[in-house]
């Protein structure tokens, strides 16, 4: 007998959302909706848009203005179970479905459908953008205008209303949204039935009485771990199979989970990774300069981030083939060796079913038009610190407190005569040093969400952002809204300087780093969204074009989006603010 909780893996075909292509105005409902999200189970209860899960995928061409009137049609109570189970266990509770009653919070079914859509990735206005705070309930609409004057790239729509974008994400509000440009038409990449959203998440489920499934959805935490869920799920569907034919397929890949990381990997029946069939060929903000062949080590998505891979199925007809997922929760950015097993369970590390989907390659062989293009994107420019105009630099650090909450500090340099003496620790003042340069002195002057703006950013300015984690704990995918950028620096922080429950570093003790470690193929396109291991120093370059207004830059494993990892900034036209010097920058000394 089958335990009542298993599910039978590859039962049900891969799901495949509907495309739209709007003139110039859309409208998309909010509605409430019965998903069935595996043929063993009764249908969930989903917040949706457009009564699908996930939602329609929008495509759109470079330069077309697009107006959304995103409406609130939803009238049912908040369709997941919510409870926090507090211990720490081994394996984590997480991945086992169903909850003690008494662990559910009894303000759950009281959520109202209090909802707002980021479209994540869009060079938008900020009163287009999906402010945090600017939810509307049922009945009411979020208009919302889209440029769209943007390179070919594949963004994606999800809430974002404050305090709940774990809760409204995982009830089932994402779509996928892509922008098409001559650059990529050029390219003659494979299309139509051959080019495929793959929306990767994962759930838990609820249990009745009877130990067996309901369908119904269930938010469950433990201890101060982020949520991760047992089941994987790809374009809505648990474990499911799509058929494939021995032909170039495009697969454009989202990891649209709450906090789980992705590390995928192709292998065959016998547990073997089959190599040298893939390629990505762009990450989150668009194409590569060429082609990277996907390495053994697997393609890693945090949450947020996007692939677009080129998956060569040729030479593999009549074969059955696995995506699995060898990446521990929460990932703390261990690499995996070339010769390692993969597609292994490891409850231990919240992954009891490493399987992802199946590929099933039809035996027919047929004649392939496509060929792999030696050059992608030829507009395609790699930055170096050398290479970006005139900059402001910000100094952004990832702290961890007693109770296991990560904040991000603003920090300011401290002018040199108000250094405090040799010795003392100052809560929020911490000193950096690169090996073989003078040290530097920062102050915090924010930790909060609430705390006041300090970063007010020229329209068209280019900006580095260096980003410390200083805790020893987590990686954190920042997402930065409104901007591309490219990733600079990566190196190892010694943070055994930093004393977390006084908040500082003895003055003279700084946290040092030196060698600067070497940033994967992968990870050398544009990007929106950019992963910051414990202990990691991470600078990345962007420049704030496009658009004005209020935005925000936040940590995308929701949880820590919705405990306070999320800070604003405005962007204004540099006449203004020079107009108006009481405004003031908050960044650090402009660089060259």
């Amino acid at each position: 007998m089958p335990e009542p909780t298993e599910l039978t893996k590859f039962a049900d075909p891969l799901r495949i959302p509907q495309v739209l292509r709007p003139e110039a105005e859309l409208t998309i409902r909010q509605l409430s909706a019965d998903v069935q999200l595996h043929s063993e189970l009764p249908p969930t209860p989903m917040w949706t848009y457009e009564g699908t899960f996930p939602g329609p995928t929008i495509e759109v061409r470079r330069g077309q203005r697009l107006r959304i009137d995103w409406q609130n049609r939803i009238s049912t109570p908040y369709p997941a179970q919510i409870g926090h189970v507090p211990d720490l266990t081994v394996p984590p509770a997480e991945n086992v479905p169903g909850i003690d009653p008494a662990l559910l919070d009894p303000r759950g079914p009281d959520l109202p459908p209090w909802l707002v859509v980021h479209l994540h990735g869009a060079v938008t206005n900020g009163g287009n953008d999906g402010w945090t705070d600017n939810a509307v309930h049922t009945g009411h609409s979020q208009l919302s205008e889209y440029p769209n004057d943007q390179a070919a790239m594949p963004l994606w729509y999800h809430d974002h209303a404050m305090g709940v974008t774990r809760l409204n994400v995982l009830a089932g509000l994402v779509g996928t949204y892509l922008v098409r440009d001559e650059e990529e038409d050029r390219l003659r990449l494979p299309t139509g039935e051959f080019e495929v959203p793959l929306v990767l998440c994962d759930r838990n489920l609820a249990t009745g009485p009877d130990g067996a499934l309901t369908g119904q959805l269930l938010h469950k935490t433990v201890g101060p771990l982020p949520y991760c869920g047992r089941w994987t799920l790809v374009n809505g569907v648990i474990w499911p199979h799509h058929e494939v034919r021995p032909r170039w397929y495009r697969f454009r890949v989202l990891n649209a989970a709450n906090s789980r990381p992705y590390r995928l990997h192709l292998v065959g029946q016998d547990g073997q990774r089959v190599n040298g069939v893939a390629w990505q060929i762009g990450s989150d903000a668009g194409l590569f300069g060429t082609p990277i062949p996907l390495p053994g080590r697997g393609l890693s998505l945090a949450p947020a981030e996007r692939a677009d891979l080129l998956v060569d199925f040729t030479a593999l007809a009549g074969r059955t083939l696995r995506l699995v997922n060898s990446a521990p929760a929460p990932a703390e950015g261990a690499p995996i060796g070339e010769e390692d097993a993969v597609g292994v369970a490891d409850p231990a590390n919240r992954l009891p079913d490493p399987e992802v989907m199946e590929f099933r390659v039809s035996a027919v062989t047929e004649p392939e038009p496509f060929a792999l293009p030696a050059v992608l994107s030829p507009s395609f420019r790699r930055l170096t610190h050398e290479d970006i105009p005139h900059h402001n630099h910000r100094v952004l650090m990832i702290t961890q407190d007693s109770g296991a909450m990560f904040h991000f500090w603003e920090m300011e340099e401290v002018p040199e005569a108000e250094v405090p003496p040799a010795g003392t620790v100052v809560d929020g003042i911490v000193q950096v040093q690169a090996a073989g340069q003078a040290g530097q002195t920062y102050r915090r002057v924010s930790a909060d969400f609430n705390d006041r703006l300090n970063w007010r950013i020229d329209e068209d300015a280019w900006e580095q952002w260096t980003i410390i984690n200083l805790a020893q704990l987590a990686l954190h995918p920042v997402h930065i809204h409104l901007i591309r950028f490219q990733i600079l620096t990566r190196a190892t922080v010694d943070v055994t300087g930093f004393d977390p429950v006084a908040g500082g570093t003895p003055i003279g003790k700084p946290v040092g780093w030196g060698v600067q470690n070497p940033i994967d193929p992968a990870d050398q396109g544009w990007k929106d969204t950019v992963t910051v291991s414990p202990r990691e120093l991470v600078r990345v370059a962007g420049r704030f074009t496009g658009a004005t207004g209020r935005f925000m830059y936040h940590c995308h494993i929701l949880d820590h989006e919705d405990d306070g990892m999320m800070r604003p900034f405005t962007v204004s036209p540099a006449a203004v603010m020079a107009l108006d010097p009481g405004m003031g920058h908050g960044g650090m000394h402009h660089g060259h």
